[in-house]
């Protein structure tokens, strides 16, 4: 059983914000540009200037006990819901979720066996 790195990206759309949510997110914009968006356990919430669409990223890792391909859906579901429960606690309405998996660790293990050897 291996530990396995998963980099999963929720996007969506914004529906139905109060005056008060676009607000907030038109003050706070700086601070979650796309460029500023990386992978992490806890999140990173990036979304357009005309808040529109949005990104959150998650680092899910994930023993593969039950294979990979199971691991990839656990952490699917395990981003998505911590999506909708940050998007539902700020009140930011939302729709058209749409959630993409990558198993960073798969991709790592076929550039170390890509590597020539003499530069492993």
């Amino acid at each position: 059983m291996a530990m396995r790195v998963f980099r999963v990206t929720i996007r969506g759309r914004f529906r139905d914000l109060s005056d008060e949510a676009r607000r907030r997110l038109r003050a706070a914009q700086p601070e979650h540009d796309v460029f500023l968006a990386k992978y992490t356990a806890e999140g990173s919430f990036t979304y357009d200037e005309r808040i529109q669409f949005f990104n959150l990223r998650y680092e899910v890792r994930s023993d593969d006990a039950d294979g990979p391909s199971a691991a990839a859906e656990l952490a699917g579901v395990t981003a998505q819901v911590e999506a909708e429960q940050f998007l539902r606690v700020l009140g930011y309405g939302h729709h058209d979720l749409k959630v993409d998996v990558v198993d960073a660790t798969a991709v790592w293990d076929d550039a170390d066996r890509r590597r020539p050897a003499h530069r492993r």
